[in-house]
């Protein structure tokens, strides 16, 4: 098992030992799911190229490059969680703060140094997540969790997403959830995959800004509407 502390990823690392340092990842990943190093290394050594690409689209807006260049957190060491929930119910701050209580998680943190605007994007990504739960309304259950891969992959392309969707489906079907049958499990990851296609790519956002705003309004500038699944 790699050591979480020291294993790192060279930079311009061939496709070897890209894949190499993802299997790593993903294997220790199943003995500590939480563990965030692993987890930004397992997104860094397969969406390298692409985030590096993701880097290049922000550096065309005034917006995009400033976040290059001041690198903003979402981690929890950067977070005033109480001063968040006090905002009004309904707000981005507050009902993330709620999201963490109810699903008893905390805030992303990482260890690892960013050494480049592809670490700051890769890093960027694992922090939005339990954002995207909270704008896209996705449940934090598995078929959730999966609906929430597709739509990253509709929105952002990651290798990563693809193959934990793929993986998680294939054992979904082996095994389905309690009430959510196979053809509705199905319906309902495709229908994510198709609403993050045609919403906004999300990574250049500023929530730090948008603590206040209504998640309903947020939802309606992000997100495609959600498909109705019969």
């Amino acid at each position: 098992m790699i050591n979480s502390q020291t294993q790192t990823l060279p930079d311009n690392a061939p496709l070897f030992t890209r894949l190499r340092v993802a299997r790593q990842c993903l294997e220790a990943l199943k003995h500590d799911p939480t563990n965030p190093t692993y987890g930004q290394l397992f997104n860094l050594s397969l969406n390298g190229n692409l985030y590096a690409s993701l880097a290049q689209q922000l550096k065309r807006s005034e917006e995009g490059r400033r976040m290059l260049s001041e690198r903003p957190s979402l981690q929890g060491k950067e977070l005033d969680l109480a001063a968040l929930e006090r905002l009004p119910e309904g707000t981005l701050g507050h009902e993330f703060v709620r999201y963490y209580h109810d699903n008893k998680i905390s805030p992303f943190e990482t260890t690892l140094e960013l050494k480049n605007d592809v670490d700051f994007i890769s890093k960027r990504y694992r922090e939005t997540h339990d954002l995207l739960h909270v704008l896209t309304g996705y449940g934090t259950d598995v078929v959730g969790e999966m609906e929430l891969q597709a739509y990253v992959l509709g929105n952002l392309r990651l290798w990563t997403t693809a193959l934990v969707l793929l993986n998680g489906t294939l054992e979904l079907l082996k095994v389905p959830q309690s009430g959510v049958g196979r053809s509705e499990y199905l319906r309902r990851v495709w229908a994510a995959y198709r609403r993050g296609r045609a919403s906004q790519q999300f990574l250049g956002f500023w929530f730090e800004h948008h603590w206040e705003t209504p998640v309903a309004t947020l939802r309606a500038r992000l997100c495609a509407p959600a498909e109705r699944i019969n």
